[in-house]
């Protein structure tokens, strides 16, 4: 038998958020491509386009400081390449589980850590 993971959900990280929609922008993300981009991943905001990716504290392009977090799912697994998708980023206000965030690959508690200091600066407070 196929043992199934299942995968976040939408907002399932969040732990409260400012009322009506104000904590949540629309905003461009790349996708790489062949990948889905999880609800709850930290994201970067590129200095050159203002679009956002995945969090790496090595960036130096944007992608260095935190900029929010993933609402939901973006799904370019049938993509041969990056592409850009509107997406709902998490951006001011709110709060969000720490253990229920999603980081790109080889990212340090260091890294972690300096994203949650990024993040507090635009009150998107991370709680364990």
């Amino acid at each position: 038998m196929t043992a199934l993971t299942e995968g976040q959900h939408c907002g399932e990280f969040i732990r409260s958020e400012a009322e009506g929609k104000l904590s949540r922008e629309t905003v461009t993300v790349t996708v790489a491509a062949a990948t889905i981009q999880q609800a709850g991943t930290v994201l970067g905001k590129l200095t050159a386009t203002g679009k956002y990716v995945p969090y790496d504290n090595a960036g130096g392009d944007g992608s260095d400081v935190a900029a929010g977090v993933l609402y939901d799912n973006v799904d370019n697994s049938a993509g041969l390449a990056p592409a850009d998708f509107d997406a709902v980023v998490l951006v001011r206000d709110c709060e969000i589980r720490k253990g229920s965030l999603v980081w790109a690959d080889g990212l340090v508690d260091a890294d972690k850590d300096a994203a949650y200091v990024d993040l507090a600066v635009e009150h998107v407070i991370a709680r364990d």
